[in-house]
């Protein structure tokens, strides 16, 4: 699929707008010219310049249509994977406090897994594998909070 890229400027267009506006909120260090707003602002800034461009550089382009779908839209096998992939994402969003990363973890892999005709044998193992590796690296090693959900009682 290709988009005119006036829509493309316009999406990076407001995820700097969003940064800018985040970042207002962010706390002054005390005696530093330089705080935790800083950095994410002069990205914001370069998406925004590079945003006007797209805007701009798409304008020209006033002939062309602004969405010329692709080829994968005619093939039912990149549709549902386009549709398993959105609702997995979707699911997550959802289910993901509730029934915890574990178990939602699980439920996506072995959904999409078996969207991508993946051996059924080999579904469930590969599924509840790369869910625990992931857990472990993000709980573990980052130290990122994953939900708990209905395994609260048996957190590690």
């Amino acid at each position: 699929m290709k988009l005119n890229d006036t829509l493309s400027g316009i999406a990076l267009l407001g995820l700097a707008i969003a940064v800018l506006l985040n970042t207002a909120g962010y706390p002054q260090v005390p005696g530093q010219q330089v705080g935790p707003a800083v950095f994410p602002r002069l990205i914001a800034l370069a998406l925004g310049v590079c945003a006007l461009l797209l805007i701009i550089r798409g304008r020209a382009a006033a002939g062309e249509p602004w969405v010329v779908p692709g080829a994968w839209l005619k093939s039912p096998y990149h549709r549902r994977n386009f549709l398993v992939t959105t609702g997995c994402l979707v699911f997550y969003l959802l289910a993901a406090d509730k029934l915890g990363f574990l178990l939602t973890g699980v439920l996506i892999l072995a959904a999409m897994f078996w969207s991508l005709s993946v051996p059924r044998a080999r579904i469930l193992p590969l599924a509840l594998l790369i869910t625990l590796l992931i857990h472990t690296v993000f709980y573990k090693a980052l130290r990122v909070p994953l939900p708990w959900g209905w395994l609260q009682p048996w957190q590690w």
